[in-house]
């Protein structure tokens, strides 16, 4: 079997992973919170990334009452840009019966919404997801970091705020990585933000949530050709991105080949970089 076809059957893996994981009761109840939070548009990400760069989970006012939480005395909004949508009253012509339908937008008008952080009240479902551990025998993250500096990123390892495992920053062409994981943890994680480094630098119409799965996608091809198995963590991460079941499987299949692609060139890179370190 080529090194193509074992990649596609890593994916088949993965996205039937997923969708068994997320079949669980308590992965159903942490994922039918997460359907209630809106996804915005690539301009409004970027007006919420350029506002409150630490933001991880937005909703309107009324969104989060709704949710059981209610925003703090004294918090600033973040400004995005909500369509204004006609409501048009039709009359059924066979029923005699009256309906409202949403026409197309027509301008945009300022909007805010709230981060997470900025409420109180009910506790959010966390995902039901822990961080690899374990070794790293064969010094696959000093490979990873090899194939970092191949693509003109350097690689800090530092203590990140909150829950974040890594980052990858392209204008400062610089990959960091939480210092206090577990080895195993810190390789998947590098892997992780390799695949941003070769695939997102330009991100334009592409989603947060599909560059997260691609991201960790390829965390998983590549690790698992380096013989280190995230299935445990990788599974729960696109799971949380994409939604699980057959939304996981489907976007997983339409980035497949750009998957392929980047765990192929940290493969190969780290191919090259172990042979010439031998």
């Amino acid at each position: 079997m080529d090194a193509s076809s074992t990649r596609t059957d890593l994916l088949a893996t993965l996205a039937d992973g997923v969708a068994s994981l997320t079949s669980s009761t308590a992965w159903q109840a942490w994922l039918d919170v997460q359907r209630r939070f809106h996804r915005y548009s690539w301009g409004n990400t970027l007006l919420i990334a350029c506002q409150r760069p630490d933001a991880s989970r937005v909703a309107g006012f009324h969104a989060w009452l709704r949710l059981g939480r209610h925003v703090c005395k004294g918090e600033h909004g973040i400004a995005i840009l909500a369509p204004v949508v006609p409501r048009l009253r039709v009359l059924d012509a066979e029923s005699g019966e009256e309906a409202w339908i949403a026409g197309a937008p027509r301008a945009f008008r300022v909007a805010h919404v709230f981060d997470v952080s900025q409420t109180e009240g009910q506790e959010l479902p966390a995902p039901p997801l822990s961080r690899l551990e374990g070794s790293d025998p064969d010094d696959r993250y000093t490979q990873l970091r090899a194939v970092a500096h191949g693509l003109g990123f350097t690689v800090e390892e530092d203590h990140l705020e909150g829950e974040v495992n890594g980052d990858c920053n392209h204008a400062l062409r610089r990959i960091r990585v939480e210092v206090a994981n577990e080895p195993r943890q810190q390789v998947k994680t590098l892997a992780h933000e390799l695949a941003h480094a070769i695939l997102h630098e330009d991100r334009e119409g592409l989603s947060r949530e599909r560059a997260e799965l691609e991201a960790e996608s390829v965390a998983f091809v590549a690790c698992a050709g380096l013989g280190i198995e995230t299935a445990t963590y990788s599974f729960g991460y696109v799971a949380t991105w994409a939604g699980g079941g057959e939304a996981a499987r489907r976007a997983i299949a339409e980035s497949a080949e750009r998957i392929q692609r980047a765990a192929r060139v940290i493969l190969d890179a780290g191919s090259g970089s172990a042979e010439v370190a031998a």
